[in-house]
């Protein structure tokens, strides 16, 4: 850190209250002066801002921007829902954009905005219905579009939520792992480390995901139109090493976006990496 650098601040819990009442918490870490504008970052499946994209980029953004990282409905200390209060049976896609407004009133009515995976496809969906964002960046919406891939079973979200209700959160985390492409020897080796215990806390979440994606998983087109009314400018990321049907899928949505841009990280997965990540956004949210 230079002389000329602040030090970060980093703010306590904070809470912004959703359409339904829920309270979603959030964080702000930024520079000491509060010159940083607000960047709203927008987890995806079993993350949290303790564990996700806020916690990997915001050592890279914090001296730039304003960070808001918050914990998505049902997740960290979030609430599920007032009218759901032992199980996420009542949950709709709807009240997470409900979730993400109030975070971007908190953040400052219009600030910028980043979307990892089905945090991605959900900041697509809010942007689409008129969200107030300076600019929007995604990283990898997890759609299927082609037959690059298998579709996804439709039924993998009742088929997650009766493992959850089961008491098995376990066999939710397997099943979704499998579902992405996690290699088994892998998925062995996390159950005996401590992240397991954190994926497990948040696996009841995982129908939530499904609910966002699943959709658009099932080897069909983009509809069309699909997110023409999408008004801020948006970069579409997508990573080198990345499976064909994530970088078509990512070539496609940007494709519909009356003011986006495609970009691909060489050498990137999914699985994202500040020091290939954070320069792109600088350059699409500051850079003019």
């Amino acid at each position: 850190m230079s002389a000329t650098t602040s030090p970060p601040r980093t703010s306590e819990t904070r809470y912004a209250v959703s359409a339904d009442g829920t309270r979603i918490a959030y964080d702000v870490t930024g520079p000491a002066d509060g010159s940083g504008p607000a960047l709203v970052v927008v987890e995806g499946a079993l993350c949290h801002r303790a564990m996700g994209a806020a916690k990997t980029l915001t050592p890279a953004l914090r001296e730039r921007f304003t960070v808001h990282a918050y914990d998505r409905r049902g997740r960290g200390e979030s609430g599920p829902g007032p009218n759901d209060r032992s199980s996420t049976a009542a949950y709709e896609p709807q009240r997470e954009v409900e979730d993400l407004r109030a975070v971007l009133d908190a953040a400052g009515g219009n600030p910028f905005v980043f979307g990892a995976s089905s945090g991605a496809a959900l900041a697509l969906e809010a942007a689409r219905q008129g969200a107030p964002m300076r600019r929007l960046a995604v990283y990898e919406a997890p759609f299927i579009i082609d037959d690059a891939h298998a579709p996804n079973d439709p039924d993998l979200g009742a088929r997650t939520q009766a493992l959850v209700d089961a008491g098995r959160p376990g066999d939710a985390v397997r099943l979704f792992m499998k579902v992405v492409g996690a290699p088994a020897p892998m998925v062995a080796i996390m159950r005996l480390l401590p992240v397991w215990k954190q994926l497990t806390a948040v696996a009841p979440t995982l129908p939530h995901d499904y609910s966002i994606v699943l959709p658009f998983q099932q080897g069909a087109p983009l509809p069309g139109g699909r997110y023409a009314e999408v008004e801020p400018a948006t970069l579409v990321i997508a990573g080198g090493k990345s499976p064909a049907y994530l970088r078509n899928a990512q070539a496609a949505i940007a494709e519909q976006l009356p003011h986006g841009r495609l970009v691909t990280l060489p050498g990137q997965t999914h699985m994202i990496r500040a020091k290939a990540t954070a320069p792109v956004l600088l350059d699409h949210f500051l850079g003019g």
